[in-house]
């Protein structure tokens, strides 16, 4: 279980991610193609081409997590 403080933000890149992205691609992905900065404590989804795989990015105070279902 993750707990989000109530003021985080939640965004949702629509474009297919290729999932071998790590911590790097995925920062690169969320300031170029949303335009956010994943350091300010808002959480990134990144979903595959088909929608059955999602990474989620988010800066928890001491570091990037990186999560993958």
């Amino acid at each position: 279980m993750l707990n989000i403080p109530t003021h985080t933000r939640i965004y949702l890149c629509t474009e297919p991610t290729d999932m071998r992205k790590s911590f790097d691609g995925l920062h690169a992905l969320a300031v170029q193609v949303l335009q956010k900065d994943p350091l300010e404590g808002h959480l990134f989804v990144f979903l595959n081409r088909r929608r059955d795989r999602v990474k989620l990015l988010w800066w928890d105070r001491d570091g990037l997590a990186l999560f993958y279902k």
